[in-house]
């Protein structure tokens, strides 16, 4: 021990670059698990709690070895909510199968097909395609790729995700589904929607965002300052490891630049206590939205499915929305 204090006396500037060094292999080690945690669903476990549910301990450690993100999977079904439905199959360019529930509506206003956020399979949208079968809307509830009935285990957040909103629209037209087409997407989903337009041919009669963030290198900071801790450097070391496992710029993954091609109608809902894709991020990408468009705004209403926060304020704005498109 002595030796070795010795040499760090008599070696201060070669002792710093050291320690720089280690740390910074270290932060990197650290973020490629991270990302590789976040992008790579497990088979099994129990999914880490949420941050504001965890120790100051146990947040240090999600830090350093990521989260646990088991495989989405479907637990319930239309029938559960009173809704007939057939289960389809179909393939996004790239030769990914995704499944997806087909719910039609007698009234045949027209169809909403609707993309859930991270992580969460169609399960979660069932309340959403109730209230829009009622509202006399045929719903096509997908899962994206690595999620429920669909193949693979990873996901993209919502980069790659925009090829599966894309085939979810040809296997409708090709279906033969009542027009006009809108795409719903929450979150992560509504990134896939947003890209499906600008970079994967999608041409549908409108658009529904439902928090959205503005870029993944904003959202993926956002996090951490929900972890309590300093989104620099490390959101940017996560976000490249994360482009580098599977193929893409994260940081040319922008939302709000793919909604400068968007010149459909657009309704834009996002809730003013949103950690996640806060307000601000999802103005952002509202005020890019080439063609026309209204903005919902929940009060107090954070990063979750805003029907289940105020479910009459969301079928106002998406009746409304829809007759619009309708005419």
């Amino acid at each position: 021990m002595g030796r070795v204090t010795s040499w760090i006396r008599r070696r201060p500037v070669r002792t710093a670059m050291l320690v720089l060094v280690v740390g910074f292999a270290g932060l990197n080690f650290a973020a490629y698990r991270h990302a590789y945690r976040m992008l790579h669903y497990t088979d099994g476990g129990d999914r880490t709690p949420t941050p504001q549910a965890l120790s100051t301990a146990e947040r240090m450690l999600v830090l350093v070895w990521g989260v646990e993100v088991p495989r989405p999977a479907n637990s319930r079904s239309p029938a559960d909510f009173g809704l007939s439905s057939e289960t389809v199959r179909f393939a996004a360019a790239d030769g990914v199968n995704l499944e997806a529930w087909l719910i039609p509506a007698e009234a045949r206003q027209g169809t909403v097909l609707v993309f859930p956020g991270y992580p969460a399979p169609r399960t979660a949208l069932l309340p959403e395609a109730r209230a829009l079968h009622e509202l006399g809307w045929s719903t096509l509830v997908v899962d994206f790729r690595g999620c429920g009935g669909s193949d693979g285990s990873e996901t993209t957040i919502g980069y790659r995700e925009g090829e599966d909103v894309a085939a979810a629209l040809r296997w409708a037209r090709a279906r033969g589904l009542p027009g006009p087409y809108v795409l719903y997407g929450q979150s992560m989903g509504a990134a896939a929607v947003l890209r499906s337009v600008a970079a994967c041919g999608a041409e549908p009669d409108g658009l529904i965002v439902e928090s959205a963030f503005n870029r993944l290198l904003d959202t993926v900071s956002n996090r951490f300052e929900v972890m309590r801790v300093p989104a620099f450097p490390a959101a940017r070391l996560l976000v490249f490891w994360g482009g580098m496992q599977t193929g893409f710029s994260g940081f040319e993954h922008n939302p709000e630049e793919y909604a400068r091609a968007c010149r459909m109608p657009a309704l834009a809902l996002h809730g003013e206590a949103d950690a996640y894709a806060k307000p601000a991020e999802g103005r952002a990408v509202f005020q890019n939205l080439a063609g026309r468009k209204e903005w919902i705004a929940f009060p107090a209403a954070p990063h979750v499915a805003l029907y289940g926060v105020d479910a009459r304020r969301w079928r106002a704005a998406v009746a409304g929305f829809l007759d619009s498109v309708a005419k």
